[in-house]
């Protein structure tokens, strides 16, 4: 298994994943703090296979990358809605729905682990901004 294969597992992945949340029924107020980290004491971690499939569109134009914030949120709204990771999905500010996202974040992280075991794909799970910097700096 390649990280195209893990790749292509991916919408299954996220589709379980919906399902589970959905049953949750967390409450997302749409105050965008899910993708202002520092502000909020939070870093997005991601593995490969999901950031190759985020920026399979590229960047937004002017896109500041950094630790902060996602580039990806514009205008309080998220340009990348069908292509994020894990990470985003599974997180809403919603008190009552933290345990619950923290077991369904260990549960689904071990899953993506094991298509990476299962085809002998490197692991490789970073913060964001780790994988955009490089993305920018690849030559194209």
């Amino acid at each position: 298994m390649t990280d195209e294969t893990v790749r292509g597992q991916l919408p299954v992945l996220y589709e379980e994943l919906s399902r589970e949340i959905a049953a949750a029924a967390p409450v997302c107020d749409l105050s965008g703090r899910c993708c202002r980290f520092r502000e909020y004491g939070h870093t997005l971690f991601i593995s490969r296979p999901e950031a190759e499939l985020l920026l399979e569109e590229g960047l937004p134009e002017g896109a500041v990358i950094d630790d902060a914030s996602c580039p990806f949120q514009i205008g309080g709204l998220c340009t990348a809605r069908e292509r994020r990771p894990l990470g985003c999905r599974i997180y809403y500010c919603d008190p009552s729905y933290t345990e619950t996202g923290a077991r369904l974040s260990e549960r689904f992280i071990a899953r993506l682990k094991e298509l990476h075991d299962e085809g002998a794909t490197p692991w490789e799970y970073r913060p964001l901004h780790h994988f955009l910097h490089e993305a920018v700096e690849r030559p194209s």
